[in-house]
């Protein structure tokens, strides 16, 4: 009887670690907020991983497809059914993450006889203004956090700390090719570090906690250029904006391949 604590401490902590190992080979996600609105930018290798949830909110997630489309549809009833008992307005981010997907996510982590959900998800509020944009990510096991400006899902929460650093030092940008160049190099910075992050499955891993795991310092702009350059040519680059200037009640809109073409700096394009 007084295992059973422990055991359940034990499970959770597996879960944990398989769900680590997980994402190790996941496209990292970039949210960013600008004076245009807010822009989301990944790479997917066949299915898309950034959807349109109501009016002003959009979904990008990263993880397992099937728990990823599963999760979208229950935000989608959530946010239309909120939408007609209550009115537009009240459909927000922070009400369909704190009344919808973390009790759901956290519930099923929890439950260790059940399956967990294999996604990391971010949800991205337009705002009238700026200052009133949001940005939600949520882990695996339930956790969100919230910010204004810059969102970010990754394999592991060092990466994220280490691209929030990042995000710091950068300038903010004005316009919406500002706003595609300095998200592509956060996405290279990101997804060098993933990869130079060792396995979950190492012992060496296991000893220390996925959040103070030691990762290299990413400076070498030509390397960030050439992770970069050569994704592009294997993958497409998938790019959504939330657009407060449109002068419309939808503000989603997914930039096509010409769209993007003109806006991708030179020196990140791949070599023909």
């Amino acid at each position: 009887m007084y295992e059973e604590p422990y055991r359940w401490i034990e499970a959770v902590a597996n879960r944990r670690t398989y769900l680590d190992d997980q994402f190790t080979q996941g496209n990292p996600l970039i949210g960013l907020s600008f004076v245009q609105g807010i822009l989301l930018l990944t790479f997917n290798r066949g299915t898309e991983k950034i959807y349109e949830i109501y009016d002003r909110i959009a979904l990008g997630g990263m993880g397992h497809p099937a728990d990823l489309e599963k999760l979208r549809y229950t935000l989608l009833d959530m946010a239309h059914v909120e939408g007609f008992q209550r009115s537009p307005a009240d459909v927000t981010a922070s009400r369909l993450m704190k009344n919808g997907l973390a009790p759901i996510i956290k519930q099923a982590f929890e439950e260790i006889f059940k399956a967990p959900y294999i996604t990391k998800i971010l949800l991205a509020e337009v705002g009238s203004t700026q200052d009133r944009d949001r940005l939600f990510t949520i882990n695996y096991d339930g956790m969100f956090e919230e910010q204004r400006e810059f969102g970010l899902l990754a394999a592991s929460p060092s990466i994220r700390q280490s691209l929030a650093e990042e995000w710091k030092a950068q300038e903010r940008p004005s316009s919406l090719r500002g706003a595609v160049e300095v998200s592509l190099r956060l996405w290279g910075i990101s997804s060098l570090l993933q990869a130079s992050t060792p396995s979950p499955d190492t012992d060496e891993e296991r000893a220390a906690p996925s959040s103070t795991t030691s990762l290299p310092t990413i400076s070498d702009d030509e390397a960030i250029a050439s992770r970069i350059r050569d994704t592009l040519s294997k993958e497409t680059l998938e790019c959504v904006l939330l657009d407060r200037e449109s002068g419309k009640m939808e503000t989603y809109r997914s930039l096509s391949q010409s769209e993007l073409q003109p806006l991708i700096p030179q020196y990140f394009e791949p070599a023909t």
